[in-house]
């Protein structure tokens, strides 16, 4: 079993706040913390945020609901990342998630980690030769690896985005993709980065969540798109 690292802050610049902003009368955060247990790969979640005041509520929020929480810098992830792995004992399989992912596929994350596990891969991956939506990103990689960029990255950006350097260096890393077989949907955008984005995403909940919480990704595909403004699915 593996286990998820979901990093977030309320200090987004585009949309400030968005991680608590409510789908079908819950904050995002947890909405997509619903929908990642029902991984069948998964054992476990925790939220890693940072020690910023401005995440302070954040963590009295998650920490209300009994979700696990770890606060470390705000702009080094990778190290927040290894502080919380540290912190609460973690080993074997990581998975790497963002908190502006609401309509995550249980489905997709399973497959990521299974690739991991038959391809013993160092890193696997749907968002390097994306063919998922914008939105649906998972990644995957053991805790030794991650440890290693963590004592190697020196770069800004290798330690904000975390994982980088690992897929940056495929001269000492495997990486593989995982991809969709029979469909490509690199142009749809699920994601929350704005607030047209928002809008979006509380519509497929609206239209979805109260009759079937455990809604696919399908599912969404399958509405209507008189539902939305053509401009919410397009990738930017």
């Amino acid at each position: 079993m593996a286990l998820a690292i979901l990093q977030a802050r309320m200090s987004s610049t585009r949309l400030p706040g968005k991680v608590l902003m409510p789908l079908a009368g819950r904050p995002m955060i947890l909405r997509q913390i619903e929908r990642l247990s029902r991984c069948r790969s998964l054992s476990r979640v925790i939220v890693a945020t940072s020690t910023d005041p401005t995440d302070d509520p954040l963590h009295t929020h998650l920490a209300s609901e009994g979700v696990e929480v770890y606060r470390g810098p705000l702009h080094d992830v990778l190290g927040r990342f290894l502080g919380c792995a540290s912190e609460f004992g973690l080993s074997g399989d990581i998975v790497r998630l963002t908190a502006d992912c609401p309509l995550i596929d249980p489905s997709v994350v399973d497959e990521a980690i299974e690739l991991r596990k038959s391809t013993g891969a160092d890193y696997v991956s749907n968002s390097l030769q994306r063919t998922y939506p914008r939105g649906l990103d998972v990644e995957v990689f053991p805790l030794q690896i991650l440890e290693e960029a963590g004592r190697d990255a020196v770069d800004a950006y290798d330690r904000e985005h975390v994982t980088p350097y690992i897929y940056r260096h495929p001269e000492v890393y495997t990486c593989r993709d995982l991809l969709q077989a029979e469909r490509n949907d690199r142009h749809l955008r699920w994601t929350v980065d704005t607030p047209e984005d928002y809008a979006f995403v509380a519509k497929v909940y609206d239209a979805l969540y109260a009759s079937k919480p455990d809604f696919t990704s399908q599912d969404v595909r399958n509405l209507p798109f008189s539902h939305f403004e053509p401009e919410f699915l397009e990738a930017k």
